[in-house]
């Protein structure tokens, strides 16, 4: 049997760090989108060479660095415009350096695996935990001509990451290669163009506590009327005082509106971004802001009214109720949801599944418990060679995007989410509950079963159940008992209940009345041995007297 690895102890997720909600700008005039494109080409202008500058800056930028890039942005916006923009891409570096790093590790997961299985034998079998080698001559050379490929890229990613070079795409780098496949994306070339100048653009302003409503750049009022302050090269479109811009749109948020109103009554900052959506011709207004942790419950809490186990799946989630000693309670349930189409319909299925699981879980007062997945070093090709299928069932698992969700949706509900190490919970369900929780009525499948070993993991319990006697009454026939009492348990030596009657037909009634009492039976230092016995030092011929015809026994020599 291999070995397994160390296992990690559950705990109780944190809440959301971060608010975020979302309004349509309903009723804006051709001028209003006029002036908006204009103030956001020209901000995604100075975004643009601002970015170019942070990332040729690398490892060797510092605060000096940033306040000359601040000052010479604010002489064509301002300097509220200008911090938002040197905040922006500086925060796009970061991202971009963390990307790099994942490549490289990526990189080094790959070129790992094929040199192993370029090591072995050409069919030679693989182990439960290690590839085998490749299956023809043609597919080893293949992959050895790939493995310098990786190496090339890998010693090019190290130098790059070493003097902090990263690379950065402005509008996104798979939108800009969908210009090369307009016809496969069915778009056309003006369409393409709208998404990419729509993606460049830059409107979004970062909150600032103290000033009016929270925000001196982009303005929002109780009421909703939306306003900005328009650079200095654009300041003559203002119809408001002071340079700024009002919309004719107005934004009322009805998720969370009350604690929005609450925040810019108080001057609070908030954080607002206007982008538009070219596809529906539409525009929205996002706000944001952050939020102190949320203080969680403690792992024993959350354990105490039951949960429910969760197994996430690629076209639903699986949920079993447990009560506090981890037995299953009820009927397995399926929350599914359907993750083709567009990323706006696969998002809105996840919500979907959610909202339902989070609703039947408060309503029985319980905490969800679910595994604490991580694909990222699963969905390499090299790690399960031609097994595309399996590759692209797990790349589509939404495991990232439905872990935030989950985890913001459930602290405004007041539900306590608990993840659990993900190692061995499919097999073990499937291994130790699939088949006792099966019967003529039910046909537990894994998902299910994996949902029940994933509760037992979250309240402390081990997965394996409690196993039952032998079916036999010795153990040299069907194996050791593996229910018995502790060494510490008091009366373990004990009579057990007799049973009135012959065991067998040989033997008579009452004739094992004392079959387990240890006191009873001829063993060393029991009281069954009477007095104090030692050996006599005659021989037991001399003892017994003379034998027949006077022989004393004795033996001659």
């Amino acid at each position: 049997m291999g070995r397994l690895r160390e296992l990690a102890a559950p705990f109780v997720v944190p809440g959301p760090s971060g608010v975020a909600l979302r309004d349509r700008l309903k009723a804006l005039t051709a001028a209003d989108e006029k002036v908006l494109r204009l103030v956001g080409d020209h901000l995604g202008t100075l975004a643009c060479r601002d970015l170019k500058a942070r990332c040729a800056a690398g490892l060797e930028h510092d605060a000096e660095a940033w306040a000359e890039r601040k000052r010479a942005l604010t002489q064509e916006s301002s300097s509220r415009w200008a911090g938002s923009v040197t905040k922006a891409s500086h925060d796009q570096w970061a991202l971009a350096r963390r990307g790099q790093l994942a490549h490289i590790q990526s990189l080094e997961t790959g070129i790992s695996t094929i040199a192993h299985r370029l090591s072995l034998p050409v069919r030679e079998k693989g182990s439960k935990h290690a590839p085998g080698g490749y299956r023809s001559p043609q597919e080893w050379f293949a992959k050895s001509r790939r493995l310098h490929l990786l190496t090339d890229r890998l010693d090019a990613a190290r130098a790059e990451r070493e003097v902090g070079v990263v690379h950065v795409v402005r509008g996104g780098k798979r939108l800009l290669n969908t210009r090369h496949h307009l016809e496969q994306a069915r778009l056309t070339e003006e369409q393409w163009r709208a998404r990419w100048q729509a993606g460049r653009r830059f409107l979004q302003a970062d909150g600032e506590s103290g000033k009016r409503y929270g925000n001196e750049t982009l303005r929002v009022t109780p009421d909703g009327e939306v306003s900005l302050k328009l650079p200095a090269p654009l300041a003559h479109l203002a119809n408001a005082p002071h340079g700024r811009y009002v919309l004719a749109a107005r934004v009322a948020f009805t998720h969370r509106g009350e604690q929005w109103r609450d925040r810019i009554t108080a001057n609070r900052a908030v954080a607002y971004r206007i982008h538009e959506d070219t596809a529906r011709g539409r525009w929205y207004l996002t706000a944001s802001w952050t939020i102190p942790p949320i203080q969680t419950v403690p792992l024993e809490a959350a354990r105490t009214g039951g949960l429910a186990g969760v197994d996430t799946n690629a076209d639903h989630l699986a949920a079993w109720r447990l009560d506090q000693h981890g037995n299953p309670v009820g009927e397995p349930l399926h929350f599914g949801y359907d993750l083709t189409g567009t990323a706006s319909h696969r998002d809105a299925q996840v919500r979907h599944a959610l909202i339902r699981l989070l609703h039947w879980a408060r309503r029985h007062g319980l905490a969800i418990a679910i595994e604490d997945l991580d694909f990222t070093a699963e969905k390499t090709r090299e790690k399960h060679g031609r097994r595309k299928r399996f590759r692209n069932l797990i790349s589509g698992m939404p495991t990232s995007r439905l872990w935030a969700r989950l985890v913001s949706m459930a602290a405004e509900l007041g539900v306590a989410i608990v993840a659990v190490d993900p190692a061995y919970t499919s097999k073990w369900g499937a291994q130790h509950w699939q088949k006792p929780l099966t019967g003529k009525n039910r046909k537990t499948t894994r998902h299910e079963a994996a949902a029940v070993a994933i509760g037992r993991r979250a309240q402390g319990h081990p997965i394996r159940r409690r196993m039952a006697p032998p079916p036999y009454d010795q153990s040299d026939r069907a194996g050791h008992r593996t229910v018995q009492a502790s060494s510490g348990t008091r009366g373990r030596e004990g009579n057990r209940p007799r049973i009135s009657g012959p065991r067998t037909r040989s033997v008579r009634a009452g004739g094992g009345a004392n079959a387990v009492d240890q006191n009873a039976q001829h063993r060393s230092g029991r009281s069954a041995e009477h007095g104090f016995w030692q050996q006599d030092s005659l021989p037991l011929s001399l003892r017994n007297g003379p034998g027949p015809k006077g022989e004393t026994g004795l033996t001659s020599i």
